[in-house]
């Protein structure tokens, strides 16, 4: 508790908004942000995808009562940004070409958009100039080819690619060859000291993987895991790494990624959707999240209860695809 005392100081906050369901996470974000963090001194940017040739429609949101929410009440400030490499193919991609339009030299918070802030965020001691990303993920890049390489092979040829040191990434406590050893990252929040300049690089090794990966890549799928590959490169290089416990209210107390609303409910802590329901009571917030329809039925008609009440959340299965199964069978699987 005495770490959480030492407060960082102001940064910005930037989540993505979209037409149509980032929207309106987008309100959940920010409405649960002024909620909860009432101390939070800086500016809260919804980056929004202007039209163009890598989008086969307006990728703006065209909720009117979504737009005034969140420019009025909630304080939050809309940021165009052009999308020059990535768009519809790839919409990951939102969260790099985003940054570029931050202001210069301000530190930042990137959250993806399905997130809960449930606590004080502004009170935790970011550094800044040590940038890192969230540790809440699982052994989902890259899958290990029967003949190889392995791990080490894979990753080190990427430092290489980009004239990175790689002995310092490596987390020693875990042995040669298992996943946890080298740094990979949840890209659904990270941090760094600049949003361009952070944004420049990301981009820089996010396309520079995508159309000339190494060798060691050969077997590996990029769709849908780019951002998170580049991640952990961008951070390192910027001499960053593992978040250290004083974070550890991020994926904790404080936040809550709750990546789609069916599962928040089946398996987040109490504290968590006792948050999202103060959050969404007033009627102000209310009448905008019941325009969507998941929204509604889950928060308002209680069907986030029913699927609560499938599972216990002392022994839920190892597997998130089992929850999923069972949500699906009981029509409580909406996002």
């Amino acid at each position: 508790m005495a770490a959480r005392a030492r407060k960082s100081k102001p940064f910005n906050i930037v989540i993505v908004g979209h037409a149509g369901r980032l929207q309106y996470e987008a309100v959940l974000f920010a409405a649960s942000l002024r909620h909860f963090d009432s101390g939070f001194s800086g500016r809260l940017f919804v980056a929004e995808p202007k039209p163009g040739e890598l989008w086969s429609h307006d990728p703006r949101m065209d909720a009117p009562s979504v737009r005034r929410l969140l420019e009025g009440e909630l304080g939050a400030e809309i940021l165009p940004f052009e999308s020059r490499h990535f768009g519809e193919a790839y919409p990951y991609g939102n969260k790099i070409e985003a940054l570029r339009e931050l202001p210069e030299g301000e530190p930042f918070i990137f959250f993806d958009t399905d997130t809960l802030v449930t606590g004080a965020l502004s009170a935790l001691p970011f550094d800044f100039n040590r940038p890192a990303a969230s540790m809440k993920r699982e052994d989902t890049w890259p899958e290990v080819p029967l003949y190889g390489p392995g791990y080490a092979g894979i990753w080190k040829s990427l430092y290489d690619k980009f004239g990175l040191e790689f002995e310092s990434s490596l987390d020693t406590s875990h042995p040669d060859e298992y996943w946890q050893r080298y740094l990979y990252f949840n890209a659904g929040w990270f941090f760094g000291a600049c949003g361009p300049s952070f944004g420049a690089r990301f981009e820089e090794y996010a396309l520079a993987i995508r159309d000339d990966a190494p060798d060691e890549l050969a077997c590996q799928a990029l769709d849908p895991w780019l951002d998170q590959v580049a991640l952990p490169l961008v951070i390192h290089s910027f001499g960053g790494g593992r978040p250290g416990p004083e974070l550890d209210g991020l994926d904790g107390d404080v936040t809550c990624h709750w990546r789609v609303l069916s599962l928040l409910y089946a398996r987040e802590s109490d504290h968590a959707v006792a948050a999202l329901a103060e959050v969404a009571a007033p009627n102000r917030i209310k009448k905008v999240l019941k325009e969507y329809e998941p929204f509604k039925r889950l928060i308002f008609q209680n069907k986030g209860e029913k699927a609560r009440a499938l599972f216990d959340r002392e022994n839920l299965p190892q597997k998130e695809q089992t929850i999923r199964n069972r949500l699906k069978r009981e029509n409580l699987w909406m996002r």
